[in-house]
């Protein structure tokens, strides 16, 4: 496992893999969140044993950032990390969020951005993970009501208090969370330090803002879903009743001939190497790392100790150009608007010398 600082506005160093932990526990219940409606029901994570082998591999193989949320397993996923991270506290960072809250029936007081929420989510969040502090500290979901400067100077008093080292924002969009770094910084606030957002083969859509953005403003990019929901590890085929798994479960994905395509060509790479698809697919994402100008970092989400396995033997895996080629052609997104117009006009602005006009190593904020 190789480390690296999260983003050119700070020096927190990260495991270049961080072990996402929505998976551990078993909590049941039957309010409503956002990950339910996304990826199916709860309490179908990793039990107590499991979860601890899991984290215990991944320490192994030297992996130190370690990501979870309040709301993941309604709770259950922040004690269990507490209890793993308590022999050496100090070696991990610690990344956790608020905004859906880890009661199994969220109402209006104990969901949202509002700094009411966020001053009890952190201590709930504290009080379950064992610690005084947390390293990293996310706002997971704007709420279309909170203002951006309410949550911004929320986290500014949390980082004087000591609850929180930094602070960032996941799901929100680019132009939220540019704005979002230009207040903090010209009112002397905690800096962000870095976005979350999905980001795979399967959906490359952040490749037209966010990480542009994260990239110019030096943000770290901690990345979720870098299988794309499952997609990707070749575990499902598709049939008349679209993308199912062996054992007959739907993936809730839209079934596209895109889809199609990208998961085809994945597993072509894979027989070429005679390894998993897996571990093509997270290659692909070491390999747009390490071309970006600041940090991205996979969060890998796995259930098991086998499938943890699988996704750090991509660490081994070095993919040669012209497959890191076929794979981008197929998973190819459309630019949008405006980036295909400027694309086009491009060579007039610049008088026609566009080939020979070098960008700077590093993108102008």
């Amino acid at each position: 496992m190789r480390y690296t600082a999260f983003g050119r506005r700070t020096g927190l160093r990260v495991s270049e893999f961080a072990l996402g932990t929505s998976n551990f526990g078993a909590g049941t219940g039957s309010g409503p969140d956002a990950q339910r409606l996304l990826w199916g029901r709860r309490g179908d994570g990793a039990e107590r044993a499991e979860a601890r082998r899991v984290f215990d591999r991944f320490a192994e193989a030297g992996g130190t950032f370690v990501d979870t949320a309040d709301s993941a397993q309604f709770g259950e996923a922040e004690r269990l990390v507490g209890e793993f991270v308590a022999a050496d506290r100090d070696h991990f960072v610690l990344s956790t969020k608020y905004t859906n809250s880890a009661s199994t029936r969220p109402g209006v007081s104990d969901t949202g951005n509002s700094r009411k929420n966020m001053v009890r989510s952190v201590e709930d969040s504290l009080r379950r993970l064992g610690t005084d502090h947390i390293d990293l500290y996310w706002a997971h979901f704007p709420d279309a009501l909170t203002p951006t400067e309410e949550i911004l100077l929320g986290l500014d008093h949390l980082v004087r208090g000591g609850k929180i080292l930094y602070a960032g924002l996941s799901n929100f969009p680019a132009w939220r969370v540019s704005r979002a770094a230009a207040i903090a910084d010209l009112r002397g606030w905690a800096p962000l330090v870095g976005v979350q957002t999905e980001y795979n083969l399967l959906n490359r859509t952040a490749e037209r803002e966010l990480l542009p953005m994260a990239e110019a403003l030096g943000l770290g990019a901690a990345l979720w879903s870098p299988l794309g929901g499952g997609l990707l590890t070749g575990k499902y085929r598709r049939t008349e009743a679209g993308w199912v798994s062996g054992e007959d479960r739907r993936h809730p994905r839209n079934d596209t001939d895109r889809v199609a395509a990208v998961v085809t060509e994945v597993l072509a790479v894979a027989e070429e190497y005679g390894v998993p698809p897996t571990r093509v697919a997270l290659a692909w994402l070491r390999a747009r790392a390490a071309r970006a100008t600041t940090a991205y970092v996979p969060i890998l989400g796995p259930r098991s100790e086998e499938q943890l396995a699988d996704c750090l033997a991509a660490l081994e895996l070095t993919l040669t150009d012209e497959q890191l080629a076929r794979l981008d052609a197929a998973s190819a997104v459309e630019p949008g608007s405006p980036h295909e117009i400027t694309a086009l006009v491009a060579e007039s602005l610049l008088g026609g010398d566009a080939g020979r006009v070098v960008p700077p190593v590093t993108p102008v904020p």
